[in-house]
């Protein structure tokens, strides 16, 4: 069971059409492995919400989300995006680069 949270870097980076994304929810407190209200969002370089890749209740474990650009509602352009995994009231973030 894991014990610490964790955002990884995504993969591959720069990337094209699509990115891996990796998070882990650990135990908290005494051992508790409740579900965790976990949200992972993808926004621009200004903050504007581009994608929500996850929003609901999640178990203690290891997940991989993949971000596709192809998505016929998002009209991307290439530069720096920013992903942010939130689970209860701790946020995480990261940088990624979206090439042509």
């Amino acid at each position: 069971m894991p014990k610490n949270f964790e955002l990884t870097q995504n993969y591959p980076n720069p990337f094209n059409s699509s990115s891996k994304i990796k998070f882990t929810i650990p135990i908290v407190g005494e051992g508790l492995a409740l579900p965790e209200r976990v949200t992972l969002k993808v926004f621009d370089i200004l903050a504007n919400e581009v994608s929500t890749l996850v929003d609901e209740e999640k178990p203690v474990g290891s997940y991989e989300v993949t971000f596709h650009t192809e998505n016929k509602n998002l009209q991307l352009t290439s530069g720096v995006y920013i992903y942010r995994l939130q689970i209860n009231d701790r946020t995480f973030s990261k940088k990624m680069l979206l090439l042509p």
